[in-house]
């Protein structure tokens, strides 16, 4: 699942644009930050909300297993990056597949 603090039609354009339309991969819109308030994810450092980024919800990936959180990835920085941008690796496909294999070895 992916969401993004965006409306459904874009979510919609984005799942086509990366062709994952028809998969397993869901993309799913949360146009008011509800779900990103309720994770305590919403971007509030000054630099990107000086630059009109909003409400918008920090770069971060869950593991979460029959609703329970097991492992959280947060790309901020918060003195360096605090968008995510510039190393997001921590949520991206490879080191959350590393971090699950290892919470499921543990469990």
């Amino acid at each position: 699942m992916i969401y993004c603090v965006n409306d459904m039609a874009v979510m919609d354009a984005w799942a086509k644009d990366q062709k994952v339309v028809g998969t397993h991969v869901k993309f799913y819109a949360d146009p008011y930050g509800t779900l990103t308030k309720h994770f305590g994810m919403e971007m509030t450092h000054p630099g990107p909300v000086g630059k009109g980024l909003v409400g918008r919800c920090k770069r971060y990936a869950l593991y979460i297993d029959d609703g329970v959180v097991k492992y959280q990835a947060l790309a901020e920085d918060y003195d360096f990056d605090p968008a995510g941008d510039d190393f997001p690796e921590k949520t991206l496909p490879p080191q959350m597949i590393e971090a699950i294999k290892k919470v499921q070895a543990s469990s």
